[in-house]
C-alpha cells in the first residue's frame, strides 16, 4: 500500500544529497535530465496532452516539491490537478528560422533552472514546426527521476496516446507503490547491522584507493569545479560489440564488463596508474514493483580495478568481472552514504571517490513510435559535465554509439576526440587478441604517428663543420671592437678576448692538449675564466668545470673519472685541488703568454669531438660526467641565435656557474653571436649591475622568486628565461605583474641533451606553464614506463 499523501515524507539518501547540492548551487542545470523527441505524422495534440496529464497523475514524483521542516528536507506531494501542455507554433518561420528557434528552445528548456521548493520539477512543451512535424521537449529534475524513468515515461506515453487517440480509456493499472514508499523503506532498511555489513565490504574494497585519477589535462584543474562541459560523440561498428560479447561470454562476463575493462585500461595508460577507479550508474530497482515507477532510484557504484603486473586483457576482464559482481551484491548502499563513510579528503576541485563515469545502455526493444506518428530521439545539447569524463555507450542494432562528456575547464575538444579514437583502438585490439598484454596495446593511429614523427622537427641548417670556438672566432673577426665581456665595470672587446684565448691555446697545445683531451677549469668568475674556456676549445680539448667549493675528494674523483690530464687554476685556488693533479697556474704564466702568437693554433678538432664534460649534481646517485660534442653544442647555439633577439643579447647577465650546463648557453649563446656578457657571481647579484642595463637573464625559478621578493629586478630587464627547476605559474605571472619583464620563458632539458630540450614562452595570464616544444633539430617524446 502507498504511504498516505497527507504525510510529509522523508527524502531518499540520493534525494537528500541533491537537495543539499541545490542549496549550494541554487538553480544549477547540472541535474536536469532533458529529452527531445521529433514527432512526424498526423499528431493528435489533444490525445498527447491528455496522455501527459495522466502520467503526471499516476506518478507522484512529478507532483512533488521539497520543503524544509526544522532544517530537515521533506517531500510534499501535491494532489493531481488539471494539466495543460504548452504549445508553441513556429510554422510561420522559415526553415532556417524554425531550426534555430527549436534549437534555442531546446537548450533553454534543458538548462533552465528548477525551484525545488516551488516546483514543478517536470516541464514539457510542444513546438509545431510544420503541420505534421513537431518537437516535444521534456525536462525533469534528477531529484524526481532518472534515466530508467525516461524509459517508463516514453512507454506509458505511447500506450496512453494509443488509446486516447482512439477514444478509449487507459489500460494501465494503478500503481501499487510510489517513490515515497521506497524512500521510507530505504530509511528503515539501511541501518543497524544490515548497513554495517554492507559498509564493511565497501570499506575493505576501497581502502587506500587513490583520491584522484591524475589524467593529463589540457588546462590546470581549477580550485573550484565549475561543471562547465561539452559532449563529443562517435560510432563503433556493429561487429565490434558482437565480438566483445562473444569474448565476455567465454569468460563468464558481460559486454558491459568487457567495455568497462577496456575503458579502465585506457585510463591506466593515460594516468600511469595501475589502480583505476571509475563510477558507474546502476538502476537501483532491486524489486520488481519498482520497475514501473518514475523516481530517483539510480545508484552509483564505485568500481576499482587492479591493473598491476602487466596482465593480459583476458586477465583484466576476469578482475573486472570480480569487481563488478561484488559491487552488484552490495549495491543497496547509497553512494551518498558511502562518501560519508569513506570520508575522502574534501576538495572543491573534483568529485569524491571517482572523477570518471562509465555507463552502457541497451535501447533495443525500446518503443519509439506513437500510432501514426514517427518518434525520433534527438540528442539534447548540454553544456555541463558532472565529472572530468563521462563515457556513455548506447547499444543498438546498428552498433555502439559513444558520447563522451568532458569538463571544458580541463580538456580541449581535440583531446577528447583522440580519447574516443584511442578507446576504439583498444577495443579492436583486445577483440582480436584477448591475450594481448596491456603494455603491448598500441593507442596511436596512423595520423598520430605522422605527428609523432614530425612534431617539433624544426630543422635549422648550419655549416657541418661548426665548432664552438670557430663560431666565436668568426664573430670576433666580424666585430673586433665590440664589447664582449664586462666585469666589475670594465669592458673587454672581442679582439682582446680572442687574442688572450689564442695565446693560452698555443701554450696548451705545447702541453699536449688536442682533440678528446680533457682539461680541468678551476678559476674565479673573471674574464680570465672565459678566456680559459675558449683556449681549451681552441687547442682542441674539452673543458671540465671544477667547483673549488667541492670537497677535495670529489674533485679528485671527477678528475679521475673524466681522465683529465691538466687543470687550469690560479694561485688562490690551486691549493684546493687534490694531490697529484697537474696544475697549470695561469697567474704565473702571464708574462710568458704575452710572448705567444695572437692567432689561433691549428688543432684538428672536428664537430664530433668533445667540447666539454659537465658532471651532474648526483642527486639521483653518484655524479655522472656527461660528455658533450661540438656538434651538439652548435645545435643549441644556432637555436639561441634565433630564440634571443639582438636587443636582448646587447646586455646578458652572466651569472650561472660553469659547473652547470646553463652556463654553456649563457656564455657561448652570447659571445658567438655578438652580444655582451656581464659577469657576476650569481643571479642574486643582478641589482649590483643595474647600471649595465641588463636586458636578458637566465636563472633558476627560486632565484627569480628571491629577486622578486626583494624588489631586485632592474627596470632594464625585458626577458627572464627560467630553467633547472619546475616553474610555478604564479611566479611567472608575478614577474609579468612587475610591469618590467615582458617575456618569461620556461626552459627544460637534461645535461645529457645539451642544456635545453624544450622551450615555451609563458603567456601573460596563462593558467599553467607548459614544457613547450622541442628546440631546433630536436625531437621530444612522452614515454610510458616501458618506453612506448
Amino acid at each position: 500500500m502507498s504511504v498516505e499523501q497527507t504525510v510529509e515524507l522523508p527524502l531518499s539518501f540520493a534525494q537528500e544529497r541533491l537537495w543539499f547540492l541545490d542549496r549550494l548551487m541554487p538553480g544549477t542545470p547540472l541535474y536536469n535530465i532533458p529529452a527531445v523527441l521529433r514527432l512526424r505524422g498526423d499528431l493528435d495534440v489533444r490525445a498527447l496532452d491528455r496522455a501527459l496529464g495522466e502520467i503526471v497523475r499516476r506518478h507522484e514524483p512529478l507532483r512533488t516539491v521539497f520543503a524544509e521542516r526544522d532544517g530537515v528536507p521533506v517531500q510534499v506531494i501535491a494532489p493531481a490537478g488539471a494539466f495543460t501542455m504548452p504549445l508553441e507554433d513556429l510554422s510561420a518561420l522559415g526553415e532556417a528560422g524554425r531550426a534555430e528557434a527549436a534549437r534555442r528552445r531546446a537548450t533553454e528548456d534543458a538548462e533552465g533552472p528548477f525551484d525545488l521548493a516551488a516546483g514543478p520539477l517536470f516541464r514539457v512543451s510542444l513546438l509545431r514546426m510544420e503541420p505534421e512535424d513537431y518537437v516535444l521537449l521534456l525536462t525533469i529534475h534528477h531529484i524526481v527521476g532518472d534515466g530508467w524513468s525516461t524509459g517508463v515515461f516514453i512507454r506509458e506515453l505511447s500506450a496512453l496516446y494509443d488509446v486516447y487517440s482512439a477514444g478509449r480509456e487507459s489500460p494501465l493499472p494503478e500503481l501499487e507503490v510510489q517513490y515515497g514508499d521506497f524512500a521510507v523503506w530505504q530509511r528503515e532498511e539501511l541501518q543497524g547491522e544490515v548497513l554495517e555489513r554492507e559498509l564493511a565490504w565497501w570499506r575493505e574494497r576501497l581502502a587506500g584507493a587513490p583520491e584522484l585519477l591524475e589524467l593529463p589535462t589540457d588546462h590546470a584543474r581549477p580550485a573550484v569545479q565549475t561543471y562547465r562541459g561539452a559532449h563529443e560523440r562517435g560510432e563503433l561498428p556493429a561487429e565490434l560489440p558482437e565480438r566483445l560479447t562473444a569474448l565476455a561470454r567465454r569468460e563468464g562476463a558481460t559486454l558491459f564488463m568487457a567495455l568497462l575493462a577496456a575503458f579502465q585500461v585506457l585510463l591506466a595508460r593515460y594516468s600511469g596508474s595501475e589502480d583505476v577507479v571509475v563510477g558507474s550508474p546502476i538502476a537501483g530497482r532491486t524489486r520488481s514493483e519498482l520497475e514501473g515507477l518514475i523516481g530517483f532510484f539510480v545508484n552509483t557504484l564505485v568500481l576499482r580495478t587492479d591493473l598491476s603486473g602487466d596482465p593480459t586483457f583476458r586477465e583484466v576482464l576476469r578482475r573486472v568481472r570480480e569487481v563488478t559482481l561484488g559491487a552488484y551484491e552490495h549495491q543497496d548502499v547509497p553512494f551518498e552514504r558511502l562518501v560519508a563513510e569513506m570520508e575522502p579528503e574534501r576538495s572543491l576541485s573534483h568529485a569524491p571517490l571517482f572523477q570518471v563515469m562509465f555507463s552502457l545502455q541497451n535501447t533495443e526493444g525500446t518503443p519509439e513510435v506513437l500510432p501514426g506518428v514517427r518518434m525520433e530521439g534527438v540528442e539534447a545539447e548540454l553544456h555541463t559535465s558532472k565529472f572530468d569524463l563521462s563515457l556513455s555507450l548506447t547499444l543498438s542494432a546498428g552498433g555502439l554509439r559513444a558520447s563522451l562528456a568532458y569538463g571544458t575547464d580541463l580538456f580541449e575538444r581535440g583531446t577528447v576526440q583522440r580519447m574516443l579514437a584511442h578507446y576504439r583502438r583498444v577495443l579492436e585490439q583486445v577483440a582480436a587478441d584477448p591475450d594481448v598484454r596491456l603494455s603491448e596495446l598500441d593507442l596511436l593511429g596512423e595520423g598520430e604517428r605522422r605527428v609523432l614523427e614530425t612534431w617539433g622537427r624544426a630543422e635549422a641548417e648550419h655549416p657541418a663543420d661548426d665548432c664552438v670556438h670557430r663560431l666565436f672566432a668568426a664573430q670576433a673577426a666580424a666585430t673586433p671592437d665590440a664589447v664582449a665581456l664586462v666585469h666589475d665595470g670594465n669592458g673587454i672587446t672581442y679582439r682582446e678576448l680572442d687574442e688572450r684565448a689564442n695565446r693560452l691555446a698555443h701554450h696548451l697545445r705545447a702541453l699536449g692538449v688536442g682533440p678528446e683531451v680533457r682539461v680541468g677549469i678551476c678559476l674565479p668568475r673573471t674574464p680570465g675564466m672565459v678566456a680559459a674556456l675558449l683556449a681549451v676549445l681552441k687547442a682542441g680539448g674539452a673543458y671540465l668545470p671544477l667547483d673549488p667549493e667541492y670537497p677535495r675528494e670529489r674533485l679528485g674523483w671527477m678528475l679521475e673519472d673524466a681522465g683529465a690530464r691538466l687543470v687550469l687554476a690560479d694561485g688562490a685556488l690551486a691549493g684546493r685541488l687534490p694531490e697529484g693533479a697537474e696544475v697549470v697556474r695561469l697567474d704565473d704564466l702571464a708574462a710568458a703568454l704575452r710572448e705567444l702568437p695572437a692567432d689561433e693554433p691549428g688543432s684538428g678538432v672536428l664537430p664530433d669531438n668533445l667540447s666539454h664534460v659537465i658532471f651532474t649534481s648526483g642527486s639521483t646517485g653518484r655524479p655522472k660526467g656527461v660528455m658533450i660534442r661540438h656538434a651538439s653544442t652548435a645545435i643549441l647555439l644556432h637555436w639561441m641565435r634565433e630564440a634571443v633577439t639582438d636587443e636582448e643579447r646587447a646586455s646578458v647577465l652572466g651569472s650561472t656557474s660553469i659547473n652547470f650546463d646553463v652556463s654553456v648557453a649563457e656564455i657561448f649563446g652570447t659571445l658567438c653571436w655578438g652580444g655582451t656578457l656581464v659577469l657576476v657571481e650569481n643571479a642574486l647579484s643582478l641589482p649590483d649591475v643595474a647600471d649595465q642595463q641588463i636586458r636578458y637573464a637566465s636563472m633558476v625559478p627560486t632565484a627569480a622568486a628571491e629577486l622578486l621578493r626583494a624588489g631586485g629586478i632592474p627596470a632594464s630587464v625585458r626577458t627572464l628565461n627560467l630553467g633547472g627547476e619546475p616553474l610555478p605559474n604564479d611566479l611567472a605571472q608575478a614577474l609579468y605583474d612587475t610591469g618590467i619583464v615582458v617575456k618569461v620563458g620556461n626552459l627544460y632539458g637534461p645535461t645529457e641533451d645539451t642544456t635545453y630540450s624544450t622551450y615555451s614562452l609563458v603567456a601573460r595570464g596563462a593558467d599553467r606553464v607548459l614544457v613547450g616544444r622541442p628546440v631546433a633539430n630536436t625531437l621530444a617524446y612522452v614515454l610510458d614506463e616501458r618506453l612506448r
